[in-house]
């Protein structure tokens, strides 16, 4: 594998792993903890004679509930966008520029993480809001994570990875280790080893043109003998004969009965599973893995991030990224709205500082 990218080829894929993860996200948000079968039945009610979806839902039974203090159910659907709205998966994905760049770089430290988070989350789910209640109670750091935190294992710290792949382009060691000191403020065993894991297949998907080669190569990184290396040796052994969205979603829950929905280790396999159904089309990919249930907004994320990382722009049909109009929306402390294209420049620069971008 080659250990270089061209600025001009980076930029292309970033520009479609950025997209592709806001996109994800924007399809399963408004859907996140459904059921397959509900997801089935409202489309059904819609009219929606293509599915898994083709675009993003036209609607919501529930329009004005909000979401994340600031958006409401119905600025995720296709007739009310005009940005990407604000969500936990799409703000942590920024959040992970600006621990590098408010830290030391690259190279910052699990006190840069902290200093972050003190600075931008008004609040958080699950493990994150634990770690976030540890910190601002003056518990360190690296012990964060280890009072009152029965979250240890979910998918939070998987969500928060995608950009230390972004930084680190064709150098999955440098991505997994700089996830590995985010994750540890949240959490621990397997949920740190699903956000090194996608961090170093991100990144591997610069350099590479299969998705699968770099979802196998992604398991260097993380410890054999854990149960997700375990469980994406499982997935991988099945991606060639998944046949459809509802076959996927019925293998994870016989080989993981009674997992929670929001566990990193059943959500990886589903990841994996949408990127063997989608193909070189983001779209497709993003579909599937909204249509799996489970974390469903989470999942289509970084199923999309990979697959825009490996194909390009070329892989991500227009209708999917023109409503978002260069904004992202925020929770955080902070502007309501970030530029997309600003963000996209910044992650590029610190690319360029890790050596695997030639100018």
């Amino acid at each position: 594998m080659q250990n270089t990218i061209k600025l001009d080829e980076y930029r292309n894929k970033l520009k479609a792993a950025l997209f592709g993860r806001f996109a994800g996200c924007t399809l399963g948000a408004p859907v996140e903890g459904w059921s397959l079968e509900k997801m089935e039945n409202y489309a059904k009610e819609l009219g929606i004679t293509e599915y898994p979806l083709t675009d993003y839902w036209p609607s919501h039974p529930n329009p004005e509930v909000s979401r994340y203090q600031y958006e409401k159910l119905k600025n995720y659907t296709k007739d009310f966008m005009d940005h990407v709205p604000c969500d936990d998966d799409i703000g942590y994905t920024y959040l992970s520029l600006f621990i590098a760049e408010e830290g030391n770089g690259l190279d910052f430290t699990l006190n840069d993480v902290a200093n972050a988070w003190l600075k931008y989350l008004p609040f958080a789910c699950t493990a994150e809001q634990v770690a976030l209640g540890n910190l601002q109670k003056g518990i360190p750091p690296s012990q964060a994570a280890e009072f009152d935190n029965p979250y240890q294992e979910w998918i939070g710290a998987d969500i928060r990875c995608d950009g230390y792949g972004y930084m680190a382009p064709c150098n999955p060691k440098k991505a997994a280790e700089m996830a590995n000191t985010d994750a540890w403020i949240s959490h621990r065993n397997n949920g740190v080893y699903g956000s090194m894991y996608f961090a170093a297949v991100i990144s591997l998907c610069f350099c590479l043109s299969d998705p699968k080669k770099a979802l196998v190569e992604g398991l260097n990184y993380i410890p054999a003998d854990c149960e997700l290396a375990d469980a994406v040796r499982w997935a991988l052994e099945h991606y060639d004969a998944v046949k459809d969205y509802r076959h996927a979603a019925e293998l994870v829950d016989e080989k993981f009965p009674g997992m929670h929905i929001v566990h990193t280790i059943n959500n990886a396999c589903l990841i994996i599973f949408a990127l063997a159904l989608g193909g070189k089309d983001v779209g497709k990919v993003i579909a599937n893995a909204v249509a799996m249930a489970h974390d469903n907004d989470c999942t289509a994320a970084t199923a999309g991030s990979i697959a825009g990382a490996c194909y390009g722009m070329d892989s991500l049909d227009a209708h999917w990224y023109l409503p978002f109009n260069d904004k992202v929306g925020s929770y955080f402390n902070g502007p309501r709205y970030y530029s997309i294209s600003d963000l996209l420049a910044r992650f590029e620069k610190m690319a360029l500082k890790s050596g695997s971008v030639i100018p």
